[in-house]
């Protein structure tokens, strides 16, 4: 089978560490040619075809700056995120939560939306198993991270006339510091990330890539709330 990702471009944001810092490696391994490595902070990578961005998701002048520096782009990926424990009694928190979560994915997305137009590419949204029931020792994360897949079903009606594909990741526990403080099984990083570019490659609108929220993917294809998500994307 020929390869999708051979001498493609990917941009990735949130990759000092983690999901995203794997996801550059899988990026590499799968052959593309070029990614684009958003990041806080300065960092060099020895591979040639990675170029970092300084790319504070929350900072829209960061975010049409590098927009500026990207010529073509085939994939999208939006996988900056934060999770911080709380009881939702501060508000600003929640806000927080929505900034770079939410309204995070929507800049970078509508950003970069004219070169993934000319590509036919994807977005990918890296979200959670929390976007589909709320982990209350962390809400203002699963309202965030709910609300953003509203907003990937929203981008995949929108967009899917135009030729681009808006994919949902729905993770579950993962190895990273964001949830070292979670006392259960952990997929690692690089499982993950590799889940990620199979099922881009299979055209996969939700993607199921770890072992507790891969026990979803059986139900969820032929499920309600897929077939109520087809018949309000019918409306269009």
């Amino acid at each position: 089978m020929p390869n999708p990702f051979e001498g493609r471009s990917v941009l990735i944001t949130g990759t000092n560490r983690g999901i995203g810092q794997a996801l550059v490696e899988e990026a590499l391994l799968r052959g593309v040619g070029h990614v684009y490595a958003g990041t806080r902070i300065p960092l060099t990578h020895a591979d040639a075809r990675v170029t970092y961005l300084s790319l504070d998701v929350t900072d829209q002048a960061q975010i049409e700056a590098a927009a500026k520096t990207v010529d073509s782009l085939d994939i999208l990926v939006n996988n900056a995120g934060m999770a911080a424990y709380d009881d939702l009694g501060d508000r600003a928190l929640l806000e927080q939560h929505l900034a770079v979560n939410l309204f995070g994915p929507h800049a970078v997305s509508t950003a970069f939306l004219p070169q993934l137009l000319e590509a036919q590419g994807a977005i990918v949204n890296v979200l959670s198993v929390a976007a589909i029931a709320s982990i209350p020792i962390i809400p203002a994360y699963s309202i965030s991270k709910a609300a953003a897949f509203s907003l990937t079903q929203s981008q995949r009606a929108l967009l899917a006339a135009r030729g681009v594909r808006v994919h949902a990741v729905l993770t579950g526990p993962t190895d990273t510091d964001m949830s070292r403080d979670l006392d259960v099984p952990k997929a690692s990083p690089e499982s993950v990330a590799r889940a990620i570019f199979d099922g881009v490659a299979a055209g996969a609108e939700e993607i199921f890539p770890d072992p507790l929220s891969a026990a979803l993917a059986p139900s969820w294809a032929g499920g309600s709330v897929k077939e109520l998500e087809r018949q309000n994307a019918a409306l269009l």
